[in-house]
């Protein structure tokens, strides 16, 4: 998927909050510790850093969710993220996507702090981020 694409995709998917430009997505991209993941109609995009992986953005086209794309795609990051070496990854999530955040509490993530008001949201209220975090290990299958 080019930058465009992402950025399209995103901008469909994500109610909650404000989507990243195409220039976000060309910036993010141009860095080594960058890792994509794409599937048909979605996206995960993150970072590796050492030992860890962080979840930047995971989006799935709105007339394809509830059909296995987002964990298709959360389970080839994952796998990807332990080949580099990461043993854990974390993210954020607004709270107030409670879709996002049971689909993640499904694949073993348990939420781990709390950011307030760290999101605006496109009417231009804030809304608090949710951290969560889980183990990954080289070698094993993500269990999802």
């Amino acid at each position: 998927m080019t930058p465009a694409e992402l950025s399209a995709l995103q901008s469909r998917a994500y109610l909650d909050m404000s989507p990243w430009s195409v220039q976000d997505f060309l910036d993010i991209l141009s860095q080594p510790t960058t890792l994509l993941t794409t599937r048909p109609h979605g996206f995960c995009l993150g970072r590796v850093i050492l030992d860890e992986a962080e979840i930047l953005a995971l989006a799935t086209d709105p007339d394809h969710q509830r059909q296995g794309c987002a964990t298709g795609i959360l389970e080839r990051f994952l796998q990807s993220a332990a080949e580099r070496g990461a043993v854990t990854v974390f993210l954020e999530v607004a709270a107030s996507n409670a879709p996002a955040r049971a689909f993640y509490r499904r694949h073993g993530f348990e939420q781990t702090g709390l950011r307030r008001g760290y999101y605006r949201q496109p009417d231009g209220t804030r809304t608090d981020a949710l951290l969560m975090a889980r183990p990954v290990t080289r070698g094993q299958h993500p269990e999802l």
